[in-house]
């Protein structure tokens, strides 16, 4: 199986400690989203996890028990961005702290295994397009040699962010205004190294050299753990997603980066309350097992293949 750790919080910011000690423990629970009272125990052996992908806007709290990740494969998808703390109120500086973070990253595991996310995009009168560019073009400089690949995407509104969009004043670019800032972002990237791919987009943006992604990427799991993998596209995702199967082990409501065009938090007071039950020891991300709860042991299949393939001569080094 896959993990993702996670769509749904920041686990390296906030709550790396927990899935340290999940890891050691030799399992996790998930409380589903949609049947409060149902809860999948998944269990975490380097024989069962294919990979692991971290999603995180700040992984310096990982730094210091890196080591314990030494039997499993993994790679980061960093999302770093041009936003100040007017958009993004939780984060740290990100010239003096998150930016140094992700070289140091780079250096401890590899550039292949760093991916860039610019995302979401979002035009204000304050985020122009021209600020988005220059923002991306110093970014960009300053990660050259640390990662190959970068994604962006642009805003969706859903119903727990649309209110802050309309507040912002959030605006879309048309067509011909829209492909002509992704040639430019799409140069900008390709000048300093590094390919770039979109995130659940459904325009085609091939002529601005920039590819439909995959953040659950199959092709560089299978690069990383040098076989080939038996995964299917994730059904539980937007239709333009190209991620392939994952389990999710992350808990809404308890982010607390404090981004205003978030979907996963439903307010700051609910984060907040979700946070002060935060158990580094509980088997469940700031909750905990109740009488009441159904507890069920979710069968996950090992997707490597077992024969030998091409991947097993060429595949990336396991640690570079």
């Amino acid at each position: 199986m896959i993990l993702s750790v996670s769509r749904r919080t920041d686990i390296p910011a906030y709550y790396s400690d927990w899935f340290y000690n999940r890891l050691k423990a030799g399992f996790l629970c998930v409380r589903n989203p949609m049947n409060l009272r149902q809860v999948s125990k998944i269990f975490l052996s380097p024989e069962t996890v294919d990979c692991i992908v971290f999603w995180t806007k700040n992984p310096e709290p990982m730094f210091a028990r890196m080591e314990e990740l030494a039997e499993y494969q993994y790679y980061f998808q960093f999302t770093l961005t041009g936003y100040g703390k007017d958009m993004e109120c939780g984060l740290p500086p990100k010239k003096e702290k998150l930016i140094p973070a992700f070289c140091i990253l780079a250096e401890k595991i590899g550039c292949r295994r760093m991916i860039w996310r610019y995302d979401p995009i979002i035009f204000t009168k304050k985020y122009t397009p021209e600020y988005h560019l220059r923002a991306f073009g110093q970014i960009a400089e300053a990660l050259r040699g640390c990662t190959e690949h970068c994604v962006i995407s642009f805003v969706d509104t859903y119903a727990k962010n649309r209110k802050n969009m309309m507040a912002m004043g959030a605006y879309e670019l048309g067509g011909a205004e829209l492909l002509e800032f992704c040639k430019a972002i799409s140069t900008i990237a390709r000048e300093n190294g590094m390919s770039m791919g979109s995130c659940a987009e459904k325009i085609d943006l091939a002529q601005c050299g920039i590819g439909h992604n995959c953040c659950i990427d199959k092709e560089l799991i299978e690069r990383i753990i040098g076989c080939r993998l038996k995964a299917g596209r994730d059904k539980n995702q937007r239709t333009a997603c190209g991620c392939v199967e994952s389990v999710e082990v992350g808990t809404y409501n308890t982010c607390g980066n404090g981004c205003l065009y978030c979907y996963a938090n439903h307010s700051a007071e609910s984060v907040r309350k979700s946070r002060g039950k935060y158990d580094a020891f509980s088997p469940v991300l700031c909750d905990s097992i109740k009488e009441e709860d159904v507890v069920v042991e979710r069968k996950m299949r090992l997707l490597r293949e077992p024969q030998m393939g091409v991947y097993d001569f060429h595949g990336d080094d396991k640690r570079q």
